[in-house]
């Protein structure tokens, strides 16, 4: 059954590269949902690129990042699942400080054909799947070197 201390968005063939949304789940994996959502508004704003360690071939290096991109549509797209995913958290009575991206999973989807005038093409489209924890143990004081 469902736990109740998680929240769940899908998204089902979205018009987004499949490849750049595994990339972008890689990096949204364990961060906190402000957090990914401060990176993916970044990204949009193209402040800083994403660091791709897949896909890369005879990819451009950015300064501080190495191989990196803006996948600009992939983030709009996943920023809106993203919200999506604290409104059902929400809904869930869980609280939106304390969530915690668990899962973030991108499948290929059906790749459906594009008519036009000279001859069709294919579409690129995803699943997207996210899954967010609200964390119950604080964080451990490390204690000070000496």
């Amino acid at each position: 059954m469902t736990n109740p201390n998680e929240a769940t968005a899908l998204g089902r063939a979205l018009p987004i590269s499949p490849k750049m949304s595994m990339v972008i789940c890689s990096h949204l994996k364990g961060k906190t949902l402000t957090r990914a959502k401060a990176l993916l508004k970044d990204v949009i704003d193209m402040k800083k690129p994403l660091s791709f360690k897949k896909f890369n071939k005879d990819l451009c290096h950015k300064p501080g990042t190495g191989p990196a991109r803006y996948p600009l549509n992939a983030s709009k797209h996943i920023l809106s699942l993203l919200n999506s995913l604290q409104a059902n958290a929400e809904h869930k009575g869980l609280n939106p400080e304390k969530i915690i991206i668990s899962s973030a999973i991108a499948n290929f989807a059906a790749r459906r054909w594009h008519s036009g005038r000279q001859r069709r093409t294919r579409i690129k489209s995803a699943h997207i799947q996210l899954t967010a924890q609200e964390t119950t143990q604080e964080k451990k004081e490390q204690p000070k070197k000496q």
